[in-house]
């Protein structure tokens, strides 16, 4: 696999060696020896699927201290926008955000650290969006920030009138009104 460093440290794209001939493909999606060389050492313990349609936008999604998250996303169908938002008190890129196109085409994966939230877009049809987690899901624990906040001036690449939202993720703050639960100089690991 190769990697590629974003300009936020920490958040890396994953682009696997994929052999591809007139039978089809094939790939190592995941292999914890190089992604723990390569990007940091983790103990993945829950996988996650989600079918999405068009226009469908889920997120901005982090989960509190002491179940915070860090995530390897992919697509195995269609197209999405994947966004990680750093959200570290202090963190020198605080507010900044990551916006990368993966699909199934280009089999690209998004790893998001810890102190980060994170959400999709649907720019296709139909997405199957696959993310494997390094803590398990603990709903009194979770936090949002608002899609459309203008501090994040995030480019969700959908027209408005598209977007497709669950009621929680309609009602979140925005990052001004949060108090961060992720302070850039204590480690969350």
């Amino acid at each position: 696999m190769e990697t590629i460093q974003t300009e936020i440290e920490g958040v890396v794209v994953v682009k696997p060696r994929v052999f591809e001939d007139e039978r089809g493909y094939f790939f190592e999606s995941y292999s914890k020896r190089d992604f723990d060389k390569q990007v940091r050492g983790i103990a993945f313990v829950q996988d996650n699927e989600s079918r999405s349609s068009y226009g469908v936008l889920r997120g901005l999604h982090y989960q509190k201290w002491p179940f915070t998250q860090s995530k390897l996303v992919r697509v195995l169908k269609g197209r999405v926008l994947d966004v990680a938002v750093d959200i570290r008190k202090g963190s020198p890129t605080f507010g900044k955000h990551v916006a990368v196109e993966l699909s199934g085409d280009n089999r690209l994966q998004l790893f998001i650290p810890r102190g980060f939230a994170h959400g999709f877009a649907v720019l296709s049809e139909e997405a199957v969006f696959q993310y494997k987690c390094d803590d398990f899901y603990h709903p009194e624990s979770e936090g949002g920030i608002a899609w459309d906040d203008p501090q994040l001036a995030i480019d969700w690449r959908l027209p408005e009138n598209d977007i497709i939202l669950s009621q929680k993720d309609k009602v979140h703050p925005m990052l001004k009104d949060i108090d961060s639960p992720f302070d850039f100089n204590v480690s969350l690991y």
